[in-house]
């Protein structure tokens, strides 16, 4: 018999700090298009509806893992969770990875939620666990020289198309991506007069891009249901391909409601702030047609694993929400994953850029829309060495 080859170890689990932009990528000067007038749950109140860093959108900033194995082997990743999420890697999950094997991505995720549920289960600590994960992923990618879409069975596909999110479809378009979706820049509280500028701006842009281009609807968890389904059968006229994310993540029944409610043909989409299959499987239930969730927040790639599953066998696509490589990596492996986002990051959604620069070297964008994810091992990217990062907590 041939002798078993040693599985690397994990040796040490680092957490980093980095302020503005990075995977925090709502932290922007002002002028950004992201940060202009847009719907959120909080513009119910007049003082924070022109920003949405004035609620504190920004206020976490970017967390960055680094895995060490025990030959020197470095992996890392990137997310949304800042000094918090630093701190629950440093002083809670390091004891779930340090001296475990690699390979053991199931054990490792499943430890770190259990022992996460009395002050997890969504939120900044699945972010953190997702990026953990990711982590955890490059690594093992780095050590058999090997992208990680390779240890996910390989593609199905030779390239990714992509939609881009942005304020300009009109310039996507020109760009060569096959659809465009727009922030909603007003929500319920301001009535009618609100509406009836959505509906002036969508009307705007069909006009722009003539009737066969995706013009999609970012609602960013502001409507309620009634709004929602007025606002859907108005947008109907100007051949909407989809409304996304209507109702906060929480109202289960409103979406079923919304999509029973909703004009023939139109899309019902959501998933960006939700997470775990367990979140997945209540979400699904409602007969939503396609999920949105974020692999940096949702649980990492060996949670988004099964969510996708899951949506297959429920008859709905699986587009993940923003998520540059981490996400490429893992649709151009999926059949019911038949098309990316990519999110417009320049000031005006104008000019194609990567997604979370300056964070990331090597970061790869579409080129006429299409991408050829790159083979480099695990996920093809490097930290920016001048990008200043500390590290508030040791272990």
């Amino acid at each position: 018999m041939g002798r078993t080859r040693r599985a690397s170890t994990i040796a040490q689990v680092r957490a980093y700090v980095v302020k503005g932009q990075g995977a925090d990528y709502h932290d922007q000067a002002r002028g950004h298009w992201i940060d202009d007038h847009i719907a959120t749950p909080m513009a119910v109140y007049p003082e924070y509806r022109d920003s949405r860093q004035s609620f504190g959108i920004n206020v976490l900033g970017t967390l960055v893992i680094e895995i060490e194995a025990d030959d020197g082997t470095v992996g890392f990743a990137v997310t949304t969770a800042g000094e918090i999420g630093a701190f629950i890697v440093e002083r809670h999950l390091a004891r779930f990875l340090e001296g475990a094997a690699v390979t053991d991505t199931e054990r490792i995720w499943d430890q770190m939620y259990r022992a996460t549920l009395f002050y997890g289960r969504r939120g900044v600590v699945l972010n953190t666990i997702s990026g953990v994960d990711l982590a955890l992923w490059d690594l093992l990618g780095q050590l058999r020289q090997e992208p990680v879409y390779a240890l996910l069975g390989g593609p199905v596909r030779d390239e990714l198309t992509f939609y881009a999110t942005g304020a300009r479809p009109d310039v996507a378009q020109q760009l060569g991506f096959i659809g465009g979706k727009m922030p909603l820049h007003h929500g319920p509280a301001e009535g009618e007069a609100g509406l009836n500028a959505n509906l002036a701006e969508l009307a705007e842009m069909r006009e722009r891009v003539g009737p066969d281009f995706w013009l999609m609807l970012d609602c960013w968890m502001s409507l309620d249901v009634e709004y929602a389904t007025r606002l859907a059968h108005r947008a109907a006229a100007y051949g909407l391909k989809w409304i996304e994310e209507a109702l906060i993540p929480d109202d289960y029944w409103g979406y079923a409601q919304l999509k029973r409610q909703a004009p023939p043909g139109m899309l019902i989409t959501s998933g960006e702030h939700e997470a775990t299959r367990w979140g997945f499987r209540q979400l699904l239930e409602t007969g939503v047609d396609l999920i949105q969730p974020d692999v940096n927040w949702c649980g990492g790639i060996t949670e988004l694993i099964k969510i996708s599953a899951l949506a297959d066998a429920h008859g709905a696509m699986v587009v993940p929400h923003g998520s540059s490589v981490y996400s490429y990596h893992f649709v151009v492996t999926r059949t019911n994953s038949p098309f990316a986002e990519f999110l417009m990051m320049h000031e005006t959604a104008e000019e194609v850029v990567p997604m979370f620069s300056p964070l990331l070297l090597d970061e790869p964008v579409p080129v006429k829309g299409r991408m050829v994810v790159p083979d480099r091992p695990g996920f093809g990217v490097r930290l920016n060495p001048e990008v200043e990062r500390v590290r508030p907590y040791e272990h």
